[in-house]
């Protein structure tokens, strides 16, 4: 290579280099323009007819929003600052959430009420691939925690005013809730009194149960071994096993069956759900209380404190973010595993999920699912960030 060429290459900007990342993005991406972006069904049951970017949409929006998926591939493609790539990705999903809607109400027939337009393949994998690039720019960009959880508010206040539009309305998933706006909210109710209920229970026993654990040291590897036999069992078996000893507790005791006890429904549920959040929350605040410095247990020493007055001005305090990661743990565990509560009687978003699969119907699947995925992932976001201001408080002297 001659010397002009070596000082040209040496002075090519550097976001012309490729991203690593950017090229696993672009070729989901690639992947995603080439399938199915919708599929159109003549009613619920039918098999989808697929249908590609290019006939989903009118001419000029299908360009357009071919013209955002390019703009967008190439700024992952290369290393462009990180705050062009986090834009990039909410003004691509921002798109794709927008026209999905469009295709919808373009691909249903004038006043035909039995179609269904539902995303394909397609539109999902975009949607992952842009997806991941938000995701990798807002943990490479490192926002503190009340930022992250503005933009899961502005997130969720931006899907709420596609929602409030009607832009969704044609979109087969919205037509599902329509018929069943009363259980949908309904049993959201009872799928949030499941998994938050079933933490709470947990975190009231499990934290007390994990000091007993930290003080007495003979005791914790017998608890945590029954708590991790607990945990091996697989979550429809636990809810099987339970059915017996609850039917038997309703039909024997007192009052039981008044307060809701009986061998299916959402007794049970609560009570497996309640068994597999234990571990998690008992060892992390086992581990947490083992974390804290010695040399802080006996400045409180010196200080004059009893065991009391340490455990819960110096020890619980500063293992509080441990316990806390444990709880988010569970918390995000428990959302997902409500749903088979459906399967007992149970309740919650589970009965559209399994109602869907008997029905062939997806899109009553995905009535269920989407709510289920979007609470997880906006515990987890919320957590995360408690989880990261407690630590910082710990932290300070």
């Amino acid at each position: 290579m001659s010397i002009a060429d070596t000082a040209h290459a040496t002075t090519r900007p550097a976001w012309l280099a490729l991203d690593k990342l950017g090229v696993l993005i672009a070729l989901i991406a690639a992947a995603g323009a080439i399938l199915p972006f919708a599929l159109f069904r003549a009613n619920r049951i039918v098999v989808g007819k697929p249908k590609s970017l290019l006939e989903a949409l009118p001419s000029f929006p299908s360009g357009l929003l071919i013209g955002i998926l390019l703009v967008g591939v190439v700024i992952a493609l290369l290393r462009f600052p990180v705050t062009a790539k986090l834009a990039a990705g909410f003004a691509v999903l921002a798109a794709l959430m927008i026209f999905i809607g469009q295709s919808a109400s373009y691909l249903t027939p004038e006043g035909d009420t039995f179609a269904r337009v539902s995303p394909g393949a397609g539109f999902w994998l975009l949607l992952f691939a842009f997806a991941l690039l938000v995701t990798d720019a807002l943990t490479r960009l490192r926002f503190k925690p009340l930022i992250r959880i503005a933009i899961l508010v502005a997130v969720i206040a931006a899907i709420a005013l596609l929602l409030w539009s009607g832009s969704w309305n044609s979109l087969s998933i919205l037509k599902e809730y329509a018929t069943r706006a009363p259980a949908f909210w309904a049993e959201g109710r009872t799928h949030l009194a499941l998994a938050f209920g079933s933490v709470a229970i947990a975190t009231v026993i499990g934290i007390p149960v994990g000091i007993l654990c930290y003080r007495v040291k003979p005791l914790r590897a017998g608890v945590l071994n029954v708590l991790n036999i607990v945990q091996t069992i697989p979550s429809i078996a636990l809810f099987g096993l339970l059915i017996a000893p609850l039917a038997w507790v309703a039909a024997n005791i007192p009052g039981a069956r008044d307060i809701g006890i009986s061998g299916i429904g959402a007794a049970p549920a609560l009570v497996a759900l309640f068994a597999y959040s234990l571990l998690p929350i008992v060892s992390n605040t086992v581990v947490g209380l083992q974390s804290v410095s010695p040399a802080a247990i006996d400045a409180a020493k010196g200080m004059g404190m009893t065991g009391r007055q340490r455990l819960f001005a110096v020890e619980l305090p500063l293992a509080f973010p441990v316990i806390l990661t444990g709880i988010r743990i569970v918390l995000v565990q428990n959302i997902g595993l409500a749903t088979i509560a459906a399967l007992i009687g149970g309740g919650g978003f589970g009965v559209f999920v399994f109602q869907g699969i008997g029905q062939t119907a997806m899109d009553l699947v995905l009535l269920g699912a989407v709510p289920t995925v979007a609470l997880a992932f906006a515990a987890a976001v919320v957590l995360d960030a408690l989880v990261e201001l407690t630590s910082r408080g710990s932290r300070r002297p």
